[in-house]
């Protein structure tokens, strides 16, 4: 299964608030472990919201959004994307993980939805496409 965790922003990282080197060591040791288990298949870092916007759709209209946005804790400052057996792995290396902020910070664990959980919605047409748009994702 994979799953996607978000680190949960931070009044501090909504500033722009760089960590310190110490925070990037450990933070760069627990990527190496990730790594070295085979779990890690992305993860980085975001600029905080100010630098960032929204696409807000209501029926065929769009309107942009620009940040900062507010509720800094429903925002995220950086994320990864793990595969691991199931949902007791993940929580055990997230358990695992330096705290990512200076102070008390959060992290959220979501499963990403894999092909087969769409069941008949996905027709052989809309599974050979959804192939195909992986396949140059990955760069094959």
């Amino acid at each position: 299964m994979r799953v996607m965790v978000l680190v949960k922003a931070t009044a501090e990282s909504e500033a722009g608030a760089l960590p310190s080197p110490e925070l990037l060591a450990a933070m760069g040791h627990f990527n190496e472990q990730l790594a070295a288990a085979g779990l890690l298949l992305a993860g980085e870092g975001l600029h905080p919201s100010s630098r960032g916007k929204r696409v807000a759709f209501e029926g065929e209209a769009r309107r942009v959004i620009d940040g900062p946005f507010s509720a800094t804790g429903e925002l995220v400052a950086g994320f990864w994307i793990w595969k691991v057996r199931d949902m007791e792995e993940a929580l055990a290396w997230a358990q695992r993980c330096p705290n990512p902020m200076p102070g008390p910070s959060e992290i959220e664990i979501r499963p990403i939805y894999e092909l087969e959980e769409f069941g008949e919605l996905l027709t052989p047409k809309l599974a050979a496409s959804e192939a195909c748009l992986r396949a140059q994702a990955e760069g094959r």
